[in-house]
Parts: C-alpha cells; structure tokens; sequence
C-alpha cells in the first residue's frame, strides 16, 4: 500500500475534525420542520435548433414541509391550496439537499445550507431538469428559505 493511500482516509478525517475544533461543524444543522423557500436570481436555458438559450427566469416560491432527516424525507408545496409532492432527503456537510423526481422523469433539486445568522435565513439553490416539446429546458435559481 502506498503512503499516500492511507493519509487519503486519516488525512480526510483529521481536517474534519480539525474543521469542527476550530468551531466550524461537520454536519448539517438540524433542519426546521418546515421552510419557506423564495429564489429571485439565477438563469434559464432552453436548448433550440443547435444552440443553448440563456433567460433571466422567473422568481419562483415554494415551501418545504413536514422535514423529517431520519426518514429521509419532506413534502413540496407550490402553492397553499396544491397538492404536495413527495421529496427524498439528502444530508450533507452544511446543507440538505432535497430531491424531486416528477412524474415524467424530470428532476428537481434543491439544496438548503446552514443558516446564515447575519442574515436570518438559509442561503438555498434550486435547480430543474426537464424537457418541452422534446427540447432541453433547465434553470439554476438562487436564493434564500426562512422559517
């Protein structure tokens, strides 16, 4: 075995905890039951005819409910009176990420990191994969969730 094979492992896992003594945590913060996310910035492409499109996209506001980190799992709102939609969990340094498959295959993701305290709120990024009329549509959003 090679040297630098073994301080790949105990490397890795001395910066980590080193990272938390130095007061920075290692693992996500525990996840409110219930956020509200709002996105205003970021862009959108379409693809046509061989080329990619670039479009400032339309705010966006959703909440995610009924978190529950254990089971892995939350529900999307769109809206107050729409149906949810299921979301898979995904635990991470610093953040969560949650995961939405659409009926027709088509993905959405959107990661929730720490709360900033200056701020309040919890810097977030949402990103959608799909499809219109056999072409490629897909957006990257930024923005902020609250509690």
């Amino acid at each position: 075995m090679k040297s630098g094979s073994v301080c790949r492992g105990v490397c890795g896992f001395a910066m980590l905890a080193g990272f938390s003594l130095l007061g920075g945590s290692a693992i996500a913060q525990e996840a409110p039951k219930r956020l509200t996310c709002e996105f205003t910035g970021g862009a959108s492409w379409s693809y046509d005819a061989g080329v990619f499109k670039s479009k400032p996209p339309n705010p966006l506001t959703f909440s995610i409910e009924d978190i529950d980190l254990e089971k892995q799992s939350a529900m999307l709102k769109t809206a107050p009176d729409a149906e949810a939609g299921k979301l898979s969990v995904v635990r991470a340094i610093n953040a969560n990420h949650f995961l939405e498959v659409v009926t027709e295959g088509f993905l959405n993701l959107t990661t929730v990191y720490d709360k900033d305290e200056k701020v309040g709120k919890y810097p977030a990024v949402h990103s959608r994969h799909f499809g219109l009329l056999g072409q490629p549509v897909f957006g990257q959003y930024t923005g902020f969730c609250t509690e």
